[in-house]
């Protein structure tokens, strides 16, 4: 018999970390490419518009919202993305290209989806779902570049000009939210494009942007089980 599969809790893990990135939203400069010449606000939107406007980035980092999280993912601008999140030390690969998401867990994610019978028949296995709606789809949102982007620099507070430092062996300013405690650091040099996003404190952690721009190449899984498939069959 097959197991039936109940609502996917990572549904609040996608939403987790955008509320997290959320949070943390700041900027960064120096006077290479002109920022440090711009007001707090001025910076967040060159660096939403330089990000807007690239066709790739790596985001890697690990965070504490309820329960760590890290996550290492490669985005394509207009396709989607790929990478690894772990949670609680409960982790999966995740690939999205278009409108489909395909979800390789570890044991112990599958019996947390769908218990020890999920666990016996996914082990090894990728399953494939609809990437924009139902319970996988707040996660395979981590995989649109522009939805990430936009959310991450949409909301802040009063905004200060921090000190310029280096991300990476990069020259970048600091943009601190006072009123959340967020920072995020912007290339100083180059297109301003967000370095890293940090926050201290019990629920802090740090989010870092790179790779701007490299070449990716993302391809669907094979023999993919397909989910809604499955479902439909109970």
């Amino acid at each position: 018999m097959r197991p039936r599969l109940p609502p996917f809790a990572g549904s609040a893990l996608g939403l987790a970390v955008v509320g997290w990135l959320l949070v943390g939203c700041g900027s960064s400069s120096s006077t290479g490419n002109g920022i440090a010449s711009k007001s707090p606000t001025e910076i967040v939107a060159a660096a939403k518009a330089a990000a807007d406007e690239a066709a790739s980035v790596h985001i890697s980092g690990a965070i504490v919202e309820g329960a760590p999280l890290s996550l290492d993912m490669q985005l394509l601008a207009g396709k989607g993305g790929r990478g690894r999140i772990t949670q609680n030390g409960i982790s999966f690969e995740l690939i999205t290209l278009g409108r489909t998401v395909y979800i390789k867990g570890s044991p112990a994610f599958y019996r947390r989806i769908g218990g020890q019978a999920a666990a016996q028949l996914f082990k090894g296995k990728w399953l494939k779902a609809p990437a924009t709606a139902g319970q996988f789809a707040p996660i395979s949102a981590l995989t649109d570049l522009r939805k990430v982007i936009d959310t991450t620099l949409a909301s802040h507070g009063t905004l200060a000009k921090g000190a310029a430092t280096t991300v990476g062996g990069r020259k970048v300013l600091a943009v601190n939210d006072l009123a959340k405690g967020g920072v995020l650091y912007v290339a100083a040099t180059g297109k301003p494009f967000p370095a890293e996003i940090a926050r201290g404190g019990a629920n802090g952690g740090h989010i870092v942007f790179d790779r701007w721009n490299q070449a990716v190449t993302i391809s669907p899984p094979l023999n993919a089980i397909n989910l809604t498939q499955l479902q439909a069959g109970h």
